[in-house]
Formats: C-alpha cells, sequence, structure tokens
C-alpha cells in the first residue's frame, strides 16, 4: 500500500472532518462533518443539535429578513446611474499604487460625472477593469493606447493620457500631492 493510500485510509476512518474533505462527494453538511456546537460548555458531553422552540420560531422570523437584506447588498442597480458613477470613482481612486490612485483617482472624481451615460462611460469602465500596471503605463504614455479603446484622440483614455500630460501631479511636488489627495478624499 502506498503511503499517500495509508495516510487517506487513516484520516477517512479516524476523523470525521478529514472524511468530509477527503470524500469525493462535493457537498459538505455540517452536522455530520462539523458536529454543531453551540457554545463551550466544557466537559459536560455532546453539544445540543437541536433548536429550541423560541430559537425556531424566531429563525422563522429572522431568516427571511435576512435573506432580503442579503439579496438588496448584492443586488446592483441596472438603471442608477449615480451608483454606476459613484463605483467607477472609488475603483479608481483605490488601485492601490499611489501614483495610479492620484492620476486616475482625481481625472475620475473630476470627470466621471461629466461623462455622457452610453458609450463614454462604458469606456472608462473599460479602462478601469485593465491591471493597474496597464493603466499607469498608458496614461504616462509608456504603452499606447489598446486599440479596441482609441476612439481618433477624443475618446475617454485619450482625455485622461492629456490631462494626465497637462496636470501639476505629473511634477512629482510633495505639497501638490498632499492637496491633491485631502481635495478628492484619497486620505
Amino acid at each position: 500500500m502506498s503511503s499517500s493510500r495509508f495516510i487517506i485510509k487513516s484520516l477517512s476512518s479516524s476523523v470525521p472532518v478529514a472524511r468530509s474533505i477527503i470524500s469525493t462527494n462535493s457537498r459538505v453538511t455540517a452536522g455530520v462533518a462539523f458536529p454543531i456546537r453551540r457554545g463551550y460548555r466544557g466537559d459536560t458531553g455532546d453539544a445540543i443539535k437541536k433548536l429550541s422552540e423560541d430559537e425556531e420560531a424566531l429563525l422563522k422570523i429572522a431568516l427571511p429578513r435576512s435573506q432580503e437584506i442579503f439579496r438588496k447588498h448584492i443586488e446592483i442597480p441596472v438603471n442608477d446611474i449615480a451608483t454606476r458613477q459613484k463605483r467607477l470613482i472609488y475603483r479608481a481612486k483605490q488601485r492601490g499604487w499611489l501614483e495610479v490612485d492620484l492620476l486616475l483617482g482625481t481625472w475620475a472624481s473630476q470627470n466621471v460625472t461629466k461623462l455622457q451615460e452610453g458609450e463614454e462611460l462604458d469606456q472608462f469602465e473599460d479602462f478601469v477593469n485593465m491591471e493597474t500596471i496597464d493603466i499607469y503605463n498608458i496614461i504616462t504614455l509608456r504603452l499606447d493606447v489598446p486599440d479596441e479603446m482609441k476612439r481618433d484622440g477624443n475618446g475617454v483614455v485619450e482625455r485622461i493620457q492629456e490631462w494626465a500630460r497637462s496636470h501639476p501631479l505629473g511634477k512629482a511636488d510633495p505639497d501638490t500631492y498632499e492637496a491633491v489627495k485631502t481635495e478628492h478624499k484619497l486620505i
């Protein structure tokens, strides 16, 4: 018997958690693989696995409410332009690179609300969906604008490049960085 088969066989026969991990069944049943422990009871024995009547009644009230709240939180409004603009501005400000956060985030907070709802907002969203390193290289003119984003010099990405070329953020003045970050709520 190979060592890996021996380990799997010994684990699957001794530990209920391992049995659920090793099994080929993709479902894990909480009551079987992981015993429900509703509170520390020391060495007094097994945990109680059944809810009381009061707990069942509360669960019947709370579960639909929690599912409704969860549904609202994960639902993305399709026709709400203001929410879409706010999300794009946030994503532009929170890239993880200071340089991109400053350049793209500042441009976004100044200009996203002015973009036309259809094509221009879609162009900006496509740009924000790119990798951060590619965004940085395109803004700083190290890479050319991708062909699918070119719009005869008047596309959103070309305007971002032009803005970055003429903006004082490119001059590396620490006071200007701090003022811009404070003004656009980047710190």
